[in-house]
């Protein structure tokens, strides 16, 4: 098997000098990954709704247009939901990236194989629901250029990044719900967003 690159260090390279990019992390580990590289208002981290944070990012990035959104997930998560990839090629949000940290495995709940261990393309599939710009990541190079592509915007993106299935550490996000989606409106539309 070819080297593997590690979830943290991709993260942290994503995010690094982030300015006012909305992130959203799937359910679980990419969730703490993007904790881990900084807790931030701009952050939202999902601890449920397994499927979710593809369509999250959606909806976000169609209410805010002129901010990028990137969602960080996994592998296990976007097969979960992998019915949202047709309703997101189609929207053509030029300002949504959905990052896929691909490890093979659901990593929650015990390291069952994914779908993607036996073959399955999640960029391919992306590609064929008419995202604009999808990508393999094996490389650190091919991180840093992600990022540079994230940053830019310039139309939606997807991109899927074989990553070591590494058991790490958690560095775990707020957990109330309510604090972290206030924080982050409160980022996107100032102090009233509290008295709407």
């Amino acid at each position: 098997m070819a080297k593997r690159l590690k979830r943290r260090r991709v993260v942290e390279t994503l995010l690094a000098d982030r300015g006012d990019l909305l992130v959203i992390g799937g359910l679980g580990a990419p969730a703490w990954d993007i904790t881990a590289a900084g807790d931030h208002p701009n952050n939202f981290p999902m601890w449920g709704a397994m499927g979710g944070a593809a369509v999250l990012g959606l909806g976000l990035a169609l209410a805010q247009p002129k901010r990028n959104v990137l969602v960080v997930t996994g592998d296990g998560e976007m097969l979960m939901g992998i019915g949202s990839l047709a309703t997101i090629g189609i929207s053509k949000a030029p300002n949504l990236s959905i990052v896929v940290l691909d490890n093979e495995a659901y990593g929650e709940t015990g390291q069952q194989d994914t779908a993607t261990k036996h073959g399955v393309s999640l960029s391919g599939i992306a590609r064929a629901c008419a995202m604009k710009d999808c990508r393999d990541i094996n490389t650190m190079v091919e991180v840093q250029a992600l990022r540079d592509r994230i940053h830019q915007g310039g139309g939606s993106l997807f991109a899927q990044i074989k990553i070591d299935p590494e058991k790490i550490p958690l560095v775990l996000p707020p957990r109330d719900s309510t604090f972290i989606k206030n924080r982050m409106r409160v980022s996107i539309l100032g102090q009233s967003a509290l008295h709407d």
